[in-house]
């Protein structure tokens, strides 16, 4: 573990491989919501329904949900390093490859095929808690977290003036195109520069590939149910594309998939009892034991949290631009405010975590973002453009935060299965976005924030099972001795 200081103007050591990946985060989240700002450009361009657009909004956050589980997995198995740099590099094409769409089916092949940059995120989770103590952790992870967030506030900032700049009615495709550029480069950037632990650390790995350890038999049948939102989320998307939807999928396919994603389901649960048979057996002894029933908790914010952001993200800036009537530029820079507030609120999240205790900031925070959308969901037309976007911000600063202070959790848990973990949790950030999303394509907007907010509350409840983390993490070499990780 790195022992150098904390130092944000320093490019050196573990403050490089923060900046680092924090610059990767950000390029992977301008490039994940280029298409929100530009919404009036793209569906006049390509001519689409206001449905097809929500479906659009819907299909960006779709296969983030098993991509985060997927990646954590592999980062964890094979270093962030490669992971992150390979992800960037490969999410470039189908971003490139909606810039040249011109039908809404195009449109819907890239867009799903590029809900996996979103996977980035889980990477540089990883890859900081590999270089940064417990007692900075939750403030690392926090600017790793919030500083790269904010490429999507960049991307509502920024692309809309670009695609006038480039001007015609293709500026939005030159304004989307630059976006995979940079994630295309600053793959090979992030190869070169970075390495997966400090000089002499040892990386642990998990013992397979074919699901996540847990050491406990009730944490077995935990695990199985907490999948099980991951799968249905994902049905409901099936919903939302079959002919009682959009219709974008015939009654047929929409069977097969419904029937595909069973058979996942019962394949994912075969796999995991694979890795987890001797629990069944021999019980784990104490000192290698962690408690799922953390992970469990901390999915249900990050649910209530993150899924939230992406959802709002991805409406506030027509909110904006529908309610106050506004044009696309002045609408998504507003918007952009929800997401501004990420440069010091995600790091303010972790920082507290850090000082005052990981569960305490967490109750205070979620009870923050729950009375946060209780007042979003009472804005309308007659409020002022000023207070209605101070209301946006100071929502978005409890959302944020929480973000953090689940993060400056996440590390703590199981160091091997760190990746794994941030992976799932992670996950259930896209699975309360398809949530919201599709509660926002039925239902009004004042309902729709009412919706979160009540979410808000049952994490809430939920954080009154959660441990505050102590002790240590017991780990063991590929030599067989034992490492004790501290993380108080």
């Amino acid at each position: 573990m790195s022992v150098d200081k904390f130092n944000l103007l320093s490019f050196t050591g573990k403050m490089k491989t923060l900046h680092l990946s924090w610059i990767a985060f950000f390029i992977t989240f301008m490039v994940w919501f280029n298409m929100a700002p530009l919404k009036g450009a793209i569906v006049d361009g390509v001519g689409l329904t206001l449905s097809e657009w929500k479906t659009l909004l819907i299909i960006n956050v779709a296969l983030t949900i098993p991509a985060r589980v997927i990646i954590g997995a592999l980062t964890d198995k094979f270093g962030p390093r490669i992971v992150y740099s390979a992800l960037m590099a490969i999410c470039s094409i189908p971003c490139f490859m909606f810039a040249l769409a011109d039908s809404f089916t195009q449109l819907v092949i890239a867009r799903f095929a590029l809900g996996c940059i979103g996977a980035g995120f889980v990477v540089g989770i990883r890859m900081v808690s590999e270089w940064f103590p417990p007692k900075e952790l939750g403030t690392a992870e926090g600017i790793y977290g919030g500083w790269g967030n904010f490429g999507s506030a960049a991307a509502a900032f920024t692309l809309p003036t670009l695609a006038i700049l480039f001007g015609g009615e293709d500026g939005w495709r030159y304004a989307v195109g630059l976006t995979g550029l940079m994630s295309l480069l600053f793959s090979v950037v992030y190869f070169k520069n970075t390495t997966d632990t400090p000089k002499g650390s040892t990386y642990f790995r998990p013992k397979n590939l074919g699901g996540m350890e847990v050491t406990s038999v009730g944490d077995f049948y935990l695990l199985l149910v907490m999948k099980t939102p991951m799968y249905l989320a994902l049905a409901l998307l099936n919903w939302k594309l079959s002919p009682e939807g959009v219709s974008l999928l015939s009654e047929s396919v929409v069977i097969a998939i419904y029937l595909g994603l069973v058979a996942l389901y019962v394949y994912d649960a075969y796999a995991t009892y694979q890795v987890n048979k001797e629990i069944f057996v021999t019980p784990v002894p104490e000192v290698h034991r962690y408690s799922f029933k953390q992970v469990a908790v901390l999915n249900i914010l990050y649910f209530a949290t993150f899924g939230s952001e992406l959802a709002v993200i991805s409406m506030l800036p027509a909110f904006f631009a529908e309610t106050f009537t506004l044009n696309m530029a002045t609408a998504g820079l507003l918007a952009g405010m929800y997401a501004f507030m990420n440069l010091m609120s995600r790091p303010g999240g972790g920082l507290l975590s850090d000082r005052f205790g990981r569960r305490k900031t967490l109750l205070i925070l979620t009870a923050g973002l729950a009375i946060g959308y209780f007042c979003l969901s009472l804005i309308d037309s007659s409020w002022p453009i000023w207070l209605a976007v101070i209301a946006v911000m100071a929502c978005s600063f409890f959302v944020q935060s929480g973000e953090g202070a689940v993060f400056a959790v996440v590390p703590l848990i199981k160091r091997r299965l760190t990746g794994q973990i941030a992976g799932m949790t992670g996950a259930y950030g896209n699975v309360g976005a398809v949530v919201y999303l599709t509660v926002y394509s039925l239902v009004d907007t004042s309902t729709f924030f009412t919706v979160i907010g009540c979410t808000a509350v049952v994490g809430f409840i939920a954080l009154f099972f959660m441990q505050e983390p102590s002790g240590s993490i017991t780990e063991v070499r590929e030599d067989g001795s034992v490492e004790l990780i501290n993380v108080t």
